[in-house]
C-alpha cells in the first residue's frame, strides 16, 4: 500500500507532522491541571487562576485546530490513494482476457472495485496514521508519567499485561470475523447483480418466492458475520472498562497513601487520573482503528488478489498496420477452453480478401470459437492463424482488434446516447459518417423518430429499444469503425423477417471491399457466400459454395438445408 502514497509525499508528511504535534500537546492539559492545583488552588492563590484558565483555553483551541487539519489531510490522502488504486484496478480488469470472466462472478469484481476500495480508504483516513498518532500519544504520556513518578506509574500499569493479552485475542478473532463479513458482502453483491439483471426470467417463471428465500439465507449469513464481529466488541470493551477501573483503584489506593506520607502532591494524583483516561481513550480508539485497519487489510488482500491475476492475452506483437486487406488462413488449428477438451480439431481453411465466408453447423460445433480465436479473445493450443500472411500473434493486440468488427447475436448497449453507443467515444468518427452509416443499414428513420434522435438516451442494456432496433445500432457501430474484416455472429437472429429483408441489402453493402465471416442458422441468409464451411463437433466436414454443397448426396449441408426448409413447409 505504501507505494501508492509516493505521489502524495507532501500530504503524507504534513499529516505525520500534525500527528506528532497532537501527541506532543496531549499531556499538556494534565500538566497544567497539576500545576494549577499545586501552585494556586491548594495555596489559595486566586491571582494566577485566571491566567491558567486562559492558558488551558488556548491549549484546547490549538489542539482543535491541529486535529481539524490532521483529519482533513488524512482523508484527502486516503481519497487520492483510493482514486489511483480504483483506476488501476479497472484498467487491470478491462485488460484481462475473456476466459477470466468466464470463471469469475461480475458481482465479485464490482465489490472489489467499489466497497472493498472504500474500506481500504479508511486505512489512511481512520487507520494507519491515526494508529501511529495514538501510539505516539501513549509513548509521550507514559514518558511524562515515568518522569513525574515512576513508582506510581508502575502501580497503575499492573493490569496492562491482561489488557495486552485480551487485545491479542480480540485482534485474532476480529480478523476472522472481518474475512467473513467481506466474503458475504461480495456474495450479496453477486447475488443482487445476477438476479436484478435476470429479473425477467424470475418473473416469467414466477420464481419470486423461491429467489426471495435464497436472498434471505444469504442476507442471514451476512447478518451473522456482522453479529459475530459485534459480539467480540461487546465482550472486549467491558473487559477494557474493568481494567480501567482497576487501574484507577490502584491509583487512588497508592496515591492516597503517598499523599498522606507527603511523598507526592495531590496535583500529581489528579494529573495521573487524567493520564489514565488519556491512556485508555487512545487504547479504545486504537482497538477501533486497528479493526478498521484489519478490515482495510482484508479488503486490500482481495483487491490485490485481482491485481495479481495474470490472466492476460500475451501482447508481444510489433505490427500495427494502418490498413489490412483481410486475407485469413487457419493452419491446423486446435483449440480448447479447457485442456484436452477440444472445441476445434485440426481446422484449416483459407479466405481471400473481400470474400464472404459462412460458418454453419449445430450448436456447439465450434463456429463462435472460430471467430473468438481470430480476434485472440482466446489462445489456440496448436497450429497458426494468419492474417494478411502473418501470424496474428505478430500484431499488436489493439491493432488486430481495430481491424475486426463483430456484430453479435446478443447486442450490448451502454447507458448512454445512441451516438456514443455507435462511436464508443472514438473522436475520429464524425457525425456525418454516423448518419451515412445509419442510412446504409436502414436505421436512420427510426433513430430520428426517437426523442433527441442520435442524442436519445439508451437505458441499461438497451431496455427501451426493441431487439431489432438494438441490432441495427450494432450494425452502424460496426460500419463506422471501417473494419477490414466484418464478423456477423447470428446478427439477424433478433430481427423479424420483414426487417431482415430490408437490411439484407445493407449488409451486402457493408461487405463490399471487406472480408466477411457470417455465422447463421438461417441458411437462406448465406446462399450468396463465396465459401461455406460446415462444422460438426469441432471438425470441418465440408467446404464449398451453396450449390456445390447441395450437390453432395447425403452431405451435412444438404441434410441441414433439407431439414430447415422442410420444417418450414417449403
Amino acid at each position: 500500500m505504501a507505494r501508492y502514497m509516493e505521489p502524495y509525499k507532501g500530504i503524507f508528511w504534513a499529516s505525520v507532522i500534525l500527528t506528532i504535534l497532537l501527541a506532543a500537546v496531549a499531556p499538556a492539559l494534565p500538566m497544567l491541571v497539576e500545576y494549577t492545583l499545586d501552585k494556586y488552588i491548594l495555596k489559595a492563590d486566586a491571582s494566577g487562576l485566571t491566567w491558567m484558565l486562559i492558558a488551558m483555553i488556548a491549549l484546547l483551541i490549538i489542539q482543535t485546530i491541529i486535529r481539524y487539519y490532521h483529519t482533513l489531510t488524512t482523508n484527502v490522502l486516503g481519497q487520492h490513494v483510493i482514486r489511483d488504486i480504483r483506476i488501476q484496478v479497472f484498467n487491470h480488469i478491462i485488460n484481462l482476457r475473456l476466459k477470466y470472466f468466464d470463471n469469475t462472478a461480475i458481482g465479485k469484481l464490482i465489490t472489489r472495485t467499489i466497497s472493498d476500495l472504500e474500506t481500504i480508504s479508511n486505512i489512511f483516513s481512520q487507520g494507519l496514521i491515526q494508529i501511529i498518532g495514538d501510539l505516539l500519544q501513549l509513548f509521550v504520556i507514559f514518558g511524562v508519567m515515568f518522569y513525574t513518578d515512576w513508582q506510581l506509574t508502575l502501580i497503575v500499569l499492573i493490569p496492562m499485561p491482561v489488557l495486552i493479552w485480551a487485545t491479542y485475542i480480540f485482534k485474532e478473532s476480529m480478523k476472522s470475523a472481518f474475512v467473513d463479513v467481506r466474503t458475504w458482502v461480495s456474495n450479496l453483491n453477486t447475488f443482487l447483480q445476477e438476479h436484478i439483471s435476470g429479473m425477467a426470467i424470475i418473473q416469467y417463471f414466477a420464481r419470486e418466492k423461491q429467489e426471495m428465500e435464497k436472498f434471505k439465507k444469504a442476507n442471514s449469513k451476512h447478518r451473522d458475520a456482522h453479529i459475530r464481529a459485534n459480539w467480540y466488541f461487546s465482550i472486549f470493551f467491558p473487559v477494557l472498562e474493568i481494567i480501567l477501573a482497576i487501574a484507577i483503584g490502584l491509583l487512588v489506593w497508592y496515591g492516597s497513601k503517598q499523599i498522606l506520607a507527603n511523598a507526592i502532591s495531590p496535583g500529581v494524583v489528579v494529573a495521573f487520573l487524567m493520564y489514565i483516561n488519556m491512556i485508555f481513550r487512545p487504547i479504545r480508539e486504537l482497538i477501533d482503528k486497528f479493526n478498521t485497519l484489519q478490515m482495510g487489510m482484508v479488503s486490500a488482500e482481495r483487491v490485490f488478489d485481482v491485481l495479481d491475476t495474470k490472466e492476460f492475452t500475451p501482447d508481444n506483437g510489433r505490427l500495427s498496420p494502418d490498413s489490412m486487406v483481410g486475407e485469413i488462413e487457419f493452419e491446423h488449428v486446435w483449440f480448447a477452453y479447457n485442456e484436452e477438451r477440444w472445441v476445434l480439431k485440426d481446422v484449416s481453411f483459407h479466405v481471400q480478401p473481400g470474400e464472404t465466408l459462412a460458418l454453419v453447423g449445430a450448436t456447439g460445433a465450434g463456429k463462435s470459437s472460430t471467430i473468438n480465436i481470430l480476434s485472440r479473445f482466446y489462445e489456440i493450443q496448436q497450429g497458426r492463424i494468419l492474417l494478411d500472411g502473418k501470424d496474428i500473434r505478430q500484431y499488436k493486440l489493439s491493432s488486430l482488434r481495430q481491424h475486426i468488427a463483430t456484430v453479435l447475436q446478443d447486442v450490448f448497449l451502454f447507458s448512454d446516447t445512441i451516438f456514443n453507443n455507435i462511436t464508443l467515444y472514438n473522436t475520429d468518427i464524425t457525425e456525418e459518417e454516423v448518419i451515412e452509416a445509419a442510412k446504409k443499414v436502414g436505421a436512420y428513420e427510426f433513430i430520428m423518430r426517437l426523442p433527441g434522435g442520435f442524442d436519445y438516451q439508451v437505458q441499461e442494456r438497451g431496455a427501451t429499444l426493441s431487439s431489432g432496433q438494438a441490432q441495427l445500432i450494432s450494425f452502424i457501430r460496426a460500419l463506422v469503425h471501417d473494419p477490414a474484416i466484418l464478423i456477423l455472429d447470428e446478427a439477424t437472429s433478433s430481427i423479424d423477417t420483414e426487417t431482415e429483408l430490408l437490411i439484407q441489402t445493407a449488409i451486402e453493402n457493408m461487405m463490399v471491399g471487406r472480408t466477411a465471416i457470417v455465422i447463421a442458422h438461417r441458411l437462406s441468409t448465406i446462399q450468396k457466400a463465396d465459401k461455406i464451411i460446415v462444422f460438426d463437433k469441432g471438425e470441418i466436414k465440408e467446404i464449398g459454395t451453396h450449390r456445390q454443397l447441395l450437390a453432395i448426396e447425403d452431405g451435412y449441408y444438404k441434410k441441414l438445408y433439407d431439414l430447415q426448409f422442410n420444417s418450414l413447409g417449403i
